[in-house]
């Protein structure tokens, strides 16, 4: 015998303890053989559409754990070089916490990305604040100013010279226009606001891709929970 779901109005078994198509679960109360009770009577538990996000519960975790992911993706932890990978897993492991209290226990990729979204924003918010405050102390409190400076200008050198060997490969060689272009884009970056805006724009670019991991993360872990909790018939 086959029953209506409540929810998406799609066929269910009558032994059947959850919808397959959105995996509502549903709770049999039977009054049989008791004197003085009603028939039989069935009803289904109030649960969360899998498709959206509790954020009551969803931020704090998002919080808990985007804090230390956050702060081990910036430039003042030694661990930064893994820090696509803290945020994804971060992203990932809130999905999971997350999961431990809801019913059904599986969310949609959708709102895995959205609490990846989340995490990642806090994380990389965190990250970018975290890497500034860090460089500010080094060139200010620390007097470290030669020492950064003297990088920039290595790190701008090295650009230079690995744009002319792309050139010189290409079997082209850089035009009076191209060497004047060079040079003024040379000029700007060494002075202070280029210095200033190059080290923003690259801890905004680094940031962006820590959010765009944690994004995937909570898409990816979402999509596991799903596959390990979701009922199947």
């Amino acid at each position: 015998m086959e029953i209506t779901c409540t929810r998406c109005h799609q066929a269910v078994l009558e032994d059947n303890c959850y919808c397959p198509t959105c995996g509502l679960p549903r709770l049999q109360y039977s009054a049989e053989n008791v004197p003085g009770q009603a028939p039989p009577e069935r009803f289904t538990e109030p649960v969360r559409d899998a498709s959206t996000v509790d954020w009551k519960r969803a931020l704090p975790l998002a919080l808990l754990l985007a804090v230390p992911a956050g702060l081990l993706s910036s430039g003042a932890s030694p661990m930064s070089a893994l820090g696509l990978l803290w945020m994804a897993g971060a992203a990932a492991w809130v999905v999971a916490l997350y999961l431990r209290s809801q019913r059904p226990a599986w969310i949609t990729t959708g709102a895995g990305a959205r609490i990846g979204f989340v995490t990642g924003l806090v994380g990389a918010w965190l990250a970018f604040s975290a890497s500034g405050t860090t460089l500010f102390i080094e060139r200010v409190v620390l007097h470290r100013s030669s020492q950064i400076d003297g990088d920039w200008k290595a790190n701008i050198a090295a650009g230079e010279q690995l744009t002319e060997q792309l050139a010189a490969g290409m079997g082209s060689a850089l035009v009076a226009e191209e060497q004047v272009a060079q040079a003024q884009n040379r000029a700007w970056m060494l002075s202070p606001e280029g210095h200033a805006g190059g080290q923003a724009f690259n801890m905004a670019v680094s940031s962006g891709f820590l959010l765009l991991f944690a994004i995937g993360g909570g898409a990816l872990g979402a999509r596991l929970q799903a596959r390990v909790r979701r009922p199947e018939v």
